[in-house]
């Protein structure tokens, strides 16, 4: 991945409107580990990637960034929850666990570019077993001849036994079983499989199923498994991203020595030696988390990020923060990213023959309404556009059936203004209470 800091942003600008700090803070920071790639091993294991913390209210962007980020460089990508975890020696989750998804992820990113590596080879495999049990279960009619196997692979590539009912013979997969959170992983169900012969069942499908379903046998066969789960952990140590969210919610300082504040300074300090580097096992292996780049946000807004412990604050060295939302920033994000708000419903409403045309005075009071209802009650950032379109469309799309030919409707000021009449009324009487 050779994209500069500038292209980084340049594409995270086509999906996220503003926030050019975090924007730059992350594409830095992605492009120090191409860097860091390119040099010499002895060198290489002396950087460490510097995490980040990013401030900000809700819906401005935090997670977006991040996962966009991911998707940009086919990195092992996890996004987790801080209030989740427990303090060693409590009930709930570890906080290894977040290793342990990531690795997860990772390997399934690898299963699948393998699976698409072998995906011919195993269409051939399968085309000749159910070709094969098509001609011998093939119904024939007397004084009819029998069809030949090459006019029966003909047929069947055709789709014309799509929806033919067959018998095939599959693998019983084993029962996941796991033991109780904050143990650790074991796959007992796997492990108990192992000490047995595969067991194979006799199951009934369609031609169109049996084929989903044998592929995935196949593929599975012609994969080295060892292998996936070698590059998988490699992949998640050198290019993992895992972004903790809600990081103010386990940050707090109490005057005495219990309640559940002791409990957070706990999962911090569990989170310390994540986040140092050290080794975590997994069912695929053991993980070292030197050079995963991790990524925290939240509000902080009854928290402050000074109010982390002293050891922890080290570790993550660059702090952006994210800004409130404008109304200007409310309309952009309307209309200009690839996947806009503006382009998502009129696509899904494009189904059932409707087309949607947003006059630039509707996407104006829109922006209004959002950046009022934000100012005057809870401010849930651009979340607030979804709930504004949703009631916006609510009567078409209840309406719309497909049943009639396409037809264009116009969205503009007058209608957003009629359909919210009763929030302006309460936003212009909210103006005069003292």
């Amino acid at each position: 991945m050779s994209l500069t800091p500038r292209q980084i942003v340049e594409e995270l600008d086509k999906y996220i409107i503003g926030q050019s700090e975090a924007k730059k803070a992350v594409a830095v920071a992605l492009r120090n580990r191409y860097r860091r790639s390119k040099l010499p091993k002895e060198v290489r294991d002396e950087i460490t990637p510097k995490n980040i913390i990013m401030k900000g209210p809700t819906g401005v962007g935090k997670t977006e960034i991040a996962r966009r980020l991911s998707k940009l460089v086919k990195a092992p990508f996890v996004k987790v929850e801080a209030t989740k975890y427990t303090e060693v020696g409590y009930v709930g989750r570890d906080v290894e666990s977040m290793i342990r998804d990531l690795v997860a992820v990772s390997v399934r990113m690898v299963k699948d570019e393998k699976m698409k590596e072998v995906a011919d080879k195993a269409s051939v495999n399968v085309a000749a077993k159910i070709c094969e049990i098509l001609y011998k279960n093939q119904e024939v009619k007397e004084g009819d001849e029998p069809k030949s196997r090459e006019q029966i692979k003909l047929d069947y590539f055709n789709g014309k036994y799509d929806d033919q009912i067959i018998e095939i013979e599959v693998s019983e997969q084993p029962k996941q079983m796991g033991l109780m959170e904050g143990v650790g992983e074991i796959n007992i169900g796997g492990f108990i499989g192992g000490l047995f012969p595969n067991r194979k069942q006799r199951k009934k499908f369609t031609v169109l199923k049996a084929k989903e379903t044998l592929m995935a046998e196949e593929e599975e066969k012609l994969i080295d498994n060892d292998a996936v789960n070698a590059e998988a952990i490699r992949r998640a140590e050198e290019d993992g991203i895992i972004f903790i969210d809600e990081m103010d919610k386990i940050i707090g300082k109490t005057a005495g020595g219990n309640g559940p504040d002791v409990s957070r300074e706990g999962v911090q300090r569990d989170i310390l030696p994540i986040v140092e580097g050290s080794t975590v096992n997994t069912k695929f292996g053991n993980v070292k988390t030197d050079f995963i780049l991790f990524i925290c946000a939240g509000a902080f807004h009854v928290s402050k990020i000074e109010d982390m412990i002293p050891e922890l604050q080290g570790r993550f060295p660059i702090v952006v923060e994210l800004n409130s939302l404008t109304k200007d920033d409310f309309k952009r994000i309307l209309k200009e990213p690839k996947n806009s708000i503006i382009f998502q419903y009129s696509n899904l409403l494009k189904v059932d023959n409707i087309e949607l045309n947003f006059t630039d005075d509707a996407l104006e009071e829109m922006a209004s309404i959002a950046a009022i209802e934000n100012e005057t009650s809870e401010n849930i950032g651009a979340r607030r556009l979804h709930t504004i379109m949703e009631r916006l469309l609510e009567d078409i799309s209840f309406n719309a059936s497909g049943d009639y030919p396409l037809q264009t409707l116009n969205i503009d000021s007058t209608y957003v203004k009629n359909v919210f009449k009763d929030n302006i009324k309460s936003h212009d009487l909210k103006k005069y209470i003292i």
